[in-house]
């Protein structure tokens, strides 16, 4: 057990295994073109990451700014900078994510982007990560889509199945990550400033600008794919995608790319060498989601949002950026640390374990697992904000391909892409059935099952079985 007496301490150390880490880093994997690997984000302790990051150099500047760092940097005094105990057993729980930053290149909109709802925004702009070389017909790309909390950094939370000659390999394929519209982690957001907007005082913006915060336009992934296709037709001058690929929220997005982007109906179609019109997007890989979110799923969002909601400093959504409502954001952390692992999970590492012995019940007493879910929420407060997180569970909300499209089966019979849809068989929170419905949905759809004991989580932590469907599938089609 280790005493953790302020936030700034437990970041301080994250930095320091960070600097030892890139120390080992060896030569970057580079190729002919103008694009190679791309700096990412600090590796924490998980030897997967580690390892990727062994394989990765850095070779551009850090670009690190985001509103949940503001929030740490001005809240010295909120209470989850007391001191606190936690355990720091090394056989716990795998963590899903090393230190998250938001290095990467970004591409801005060239005018104000159209959002679903037919607000525009201005300069919106995306964050987005390089791995690996474009060949010249510029159509040997993988594009990776990160889950909720994740960020372009692709190498510190997949990173065992990246690098030359494994499932995303940096020899063959041109591999794209890019922050999701409403993130923290350098894509526009709740953290961007407004442009040319007035001061709380009347004064000019010439000097000072709000930050958009609640008043960020509510964003649907519709929105994020369409704002990411133009990112890879625009900016990187991309003549076609090998495969899109992501889990939980980011497999919404892999089901939203086959959608916009995988019909030759599509108005992102692209002509093949004899001009015949072919599909921008040639596969999709969704991971652990299905055609919409239901219900159950809403559920989960609300009851995390009504923890930040409930936490007096929430304010209406109007939050002081020097006291944020950081204990609802903790609990809210820990609600979905639950639901993205098991019964089976959970009690097999902490049954009824406590880490003091006296006293054995009671509002006192030290269970495991009371602890892990706090250092989870503790350690979450360190690298988001409250308002990024309800704009970003309700953006998952919006997840519905049948929307405006005539319902799922309509707007996917037309997408004759190979799919591949994987599931997990312990998912609490997207139930198997979800991927087997989602999967027969693709007139050339396939499913296949990781079978784990880590629920949700599983896309992330078996890396093993996910790479190698991931190989056998890219191996499989064009």
């Amino acid at each position: 057990m280790i005493q953790i007496k302020t936030i700034c301490h437990f970041i301080n150390r994250s930095n320091q295994t960070n600097r030892a880490t890139l120390a080992r880093i060896g030569p970057s994997l580079r190729g002919g073109c103008n694009r190679d690997y791309t700096q990412g984000s600090g590796i924490g302790s998980d030897c997967s990451m580690i390892a990727a990051n062994d394989r990765c150099k850095p070779d551009i500047p850090s670009c690190r700014s985001s509103v949940a760092n503001k929030y740490v940097k001005y809240n010295r005094n909120a209470i989850f900078l007391q001191q606190k105990s936690f355990s720091t057993d090394n056989s716990g729980m795998d963590d899903e994510y090393g230190v998250m930053t938001a290095d990467g290149h970004t591409y801005v909109h060239p005018t104000p982007f159209e959002l679903e709802s037919g607000e525009k925004l201005p300069n919106a702009q995306l964050r987005y990560m390089t791995y690996g070389t474009l060949n010249e017909a510029r159509d040997n790309v993988l594009v990776v889509c990160h889950a909720l909390t994740g960020n372009a950094s692709l190498h510190s939370w997949w990173g065992d199945i990246l690098g030359p000659g494994l499932a995303f390999d940096t020899d063959k394929y041109f591999v794209v990550c890019s922050n999701i519209l409403g993130s923290c982690y350098g894509s526009s957001g709740p953290a961007s400033y407004m442009p040319d907007s007035d001061t709380s005082d009347g004064s000019s913006t010439d000097n000072k600008q709000k930050l958009y915060g609640i008043d960020f336009p509510d964003v649907s992934i519709q929105d994020t794919v369409r704002l990411q296709l133009h990112m890879l037709r625009e900016d990187l001058k991309i003549n076609s995608i090998k495969c899109v690929i992501g889990g939980s929220f980011g497999g919404m997005q892999a089901v939203e790319y086959a959608a916009q982007g995988g019909s030759i109906k599509s108005p992102f179609a692209v002509d093949d060498e004899l001009g015949r019109a072919v599909p921008f997007v040639r596969s999709v890989m969704p991971i652990a989601c299905g055609a919409a979110h239901t219900a159950w799923q809403i559920a989960i969002s609300e009851v995390q949002r009504q923890a930040i909601y409930a936490d007096p400093k929430w304010n209406d959504g109007r939050p002081s950026m020097d006291d944020p409502p950081l204990k609802g954001l903790s609990v809210a952390r820990q609600i979905g640390m639950v639901s993205y692992r098991t019964p089976h999970g959970y009690n097999s590492k902490f049954g009824r374990k406590l880490q003091d012995t006296f006293p054995p019940y009671g509002s006192k007493a030290t269970w495991q697992v009371k602890s892990y879910l706090e250092y989870q929420g503790f350690k979450f407060l360190s690298r988001f904000d409250p308002i990024t997180y309800i704009k970003l569970t309700e953006q998952m909300d919006t997840h519905d391909v049948g929307r405006n499209r005539g319902g799922a089966k309509c707007a996917l019979s037309s997408i004759h892409v190979p799919a591949m849809v994987l599931g997990i068989n312990s998912d609490v929170l997207y139930p198997l059935h979800e991927q087997e419905e989602l999967a027969n949905l693709f007139p050339n759809g396939e499913l296949k099952i990781i079978n784990s004991d880590a629920g949700h989580d599983g896309f992330l932590l078996e890396q093993d079985q996910v790479s190698g469907h991931i190989i056998d599938f890219l191996g499989a089609h064009d």
